[in-house]
């Protein structure tokens, strides 16, 4: 091994940063990315605007149940009688969060967990790889299911186990990328000037797994958003009379042939945030592996 210095470690740094750069570029390159991006925005833009430019309260009575399009309700009104725009544009803040915040907790638990096993003697990776296992044994909407069951729908207690859902497979990939990353010329160079190993994996290993976890967040919120909607459409997540997309295509499908409104346009932007970020994760993975730039030559 070349002999250690501050230097080693500053050119692997930014050599590491220059290859974040040129992955990002490449992906907003690629028409899927640009695409996913504008989707996703789109959505993020209806969820937050939405309940200042709604036309009525989510709850508001505003004609005839399950009526179609009539002045006043362009598109016509719920199950209930209440205006389904109103109700779209109030029923995406909660899908937005909930998805998001899920992912969040997520990644930052994988990562935790990934770094921690890859560090740890062979006993301790050992058992916290094992409990991981017993978590990924479950289906994550059943394994949410039966803890909503016992302790109710309480929106923080959803958040949190689509969270732990979320966490095992990141560790998983984490501790794979942890392990061969310490294995780098520069970390035992930060190892042999005696850095603490806390700040070698947070200043040294973790920034080199930043490309990977962007991918792999872009695919868990994927997940939670079918997740969160599930949870809503089976009657685990959001309550009446809250409006929720998910909720929405529960509470009307009886009314489908009548009134589609309140179904398809729920659907649709659920669809639409999903497809989204499934083609940023897309566009990100391509550009790691560099299937786009290879075609090209």
């Amino acid at each position: 091994m070349t002999d250690p210095s501050p230097s080693t470690v500053e050119v692997a740094t930014g050599d590491r940063s220059a290859r974040r750069i040129g992955v990002v570029r490449r992906a907003l390159g690629q028409g899927r990315t640009r695409l996913g991006l504008a989707l996703s925005a789109f959505i993020v833009l209806v969820a937050v605007v939405g309940p200042q430019i709604a036309p009525h309260s989510p709850s508001e009575f505003v004609g005839p149940p399950s009526k179609g399009p009539f002045p006043g309700a362009p598109l016509g009104t719920d199950y209930l009688g209440q205006d389904v725009l109103s109700r779209v544009l109030w029923g995406g803040w909660s899908v937005l969060w909930m998805a998001t915040a899920a992912t969040v907790i997520g990644v930052v638990l994988g990562v935790v967990i990934g770094l921690v096993a890859a560090s740890a003697r062979t006993l301790t990776d050992d058992l916290i790889m094992g409990a991981t296992d017993v978590v990924l044994a479950f289906p994550q909407i059943v394994l949410v299911i039966v803890f909503v069951s016992m302790l109710g729908p309480e929106l923080w207690l959803i958040v949190l186990l689509v969270a732990v859902s979320h966490a095992p497979r990141i560790a998983r990939l984490v501790r794979a990328l942890a392990a061969e990353t310490m294995r780098k010329e520069y970390v035992e160079a930060a190892e042999v000037l005696g850095i603490p190993r806390y700040r070698i994996l947070a200043m040294e290993v973790l920034p080199n797994l930043t490309t990977p976890l962007l991918v792999e967040a872009s695919l868990r919120l994927v997940w939670s958003i079918g997740i969160v909607a599930g949870l809503s459409f089976l009657g685990y997540g959001i309550q009446p009379p809250n409006a929720d997309w998910g909720l929405m295509i529960n509470e009307n499908r009886i009314a489908l042939s009548v009134q589609p409104w309140a179904v398809v346009l729920p659907v649709l932007l659920i669809a639409i945030f999903a497809v989204g970020t499934s083609l940023i994760a897309e566009g990100l993975s391509r550009s790691i592996a560099g299937v786009d730039r290879e075609a090209e030559v």
